[in-house]
């Protein structure tokens, strides 16, 4: 697991958790295990595409993060199930109160399981300090894919990411093997935020990836395809070892959604019989 070194954490702050367990019963992928520590909780586990999907939505019952918090997710897909986890809202990194707020997590993927990862718009304040870090390990034919969308300050408000710090580490394992690593730090100051080779005075940037399995040429070209619904912003698509990792710099949430969302259309019958169907805490793109 990815490590940082923070500030001190308050005794008063969150240190939020959240452990579940998946496995294969029959034809039905079913939550086998569930543990939960404020601020997180479950929904009730939701099958709109058929049984060997188990659709999770996780809730941030405190509606943002504050310095000091701490938040943990562990998860462990038994063999062949098939998940998939995303967030009931977009999470807030508010203004630091001198503490630096973490998030932790790891999941371990056995073998011939498929884990799709897509919390909500992340929005990180001025001032916010955030860190986290994500490690997953794969097994033989198993396959990770997520997703990161971030938006540094409330644009809605005319605040940009002038001060603070937000960091983050994601680590893809099979074996002692790297398949993707990717680590990213964006300092606020004015000229971050306006430079070229940083947010050139575009709020939000995103990262989708698909990992665990071998991408072709001919579907990278065919992926390359779909960029031409960005009109707004730039993205790029890169191809893994073992995969393929797309990114987006650009004003829209909902163009930079619409774009991944047509990805994953595309993505899903690499690993999965079934046509992706959005679940339901998503606004339609």
């Amino acid at each position: 697991m990815v490590q940082f070194q923070d500030n001190v954490v308050e005794a008063d702050c969150w240190h939020g958790k959240v452990a579940l367990d998946y496995g294969l019963r029959g034809s039905k992928t079913e939550m086998c295990g569930c543990v939960t520590q404020s601020p997180f909780r479950i929904q009730r586990p939701f099958y709109p595409e058929g049984d060997r999907i188990c659709h999770t939505v996780l809730l941030h019952t405190a509606g943002g993060v504050v310095g000091g918090d701490r938040l943990s997710v562990d998860l462990n897909l038994q063999p062949d199930s098939h998940v998939f986890l995303t967030t009931a809202a977009a999470n807030k990194l508010y203004k630091s109160n001198g503490q630096t707020s973490r998030q932790d997590g790891k999941i371990v993927q056995a073998p011939g399981s498929v884990m799709e990862y897509f919390p909500q718009e992340m929005i990180v304040f001025d001032g916010a300090e955030y860190r986290q870090s994500l490690r997953v390990n794969l097994a033989e034919s198993a396959v990770w894919c997520g997703w990161e969308i971030l938006r540094f300050g409330r644009t809605a408000r005319g605040e940009k990411f002038h001060s603070g710090n937000w960091r983050g580490a994601t680590e893809i394992w099979q074996g002692d093997e790297l398949l993707w690593g990717d680590r990213q730090w964006m300092p606020g100051n004015p000229e971050m935020f306006a430079s070229w080779n940083g947010l050139n005075n575009q709020a939000i940037v995103g990262s989708l990836a698909l990992v665990g399995m071998e991408i072709s040429e001919a579907q990278i070209t065919e992926f390359r395809a779909t960029m031409g619904q960005i009109s707004q912003g730039l993205g790029g698509i890169t191809q893994l070892p073992q995969g393929v990792v797309c990114r987006y710099r650009g004003d829209s949430s909902t163009e930079v959604k619409r774009w991944f969302v047509s990805l994953l259309k595309q993505w899903r019958s690499l690993y999965s019989p079934q046509t992706l169907t959005l679940p339901r805490v998503w606004q339609s793109y």
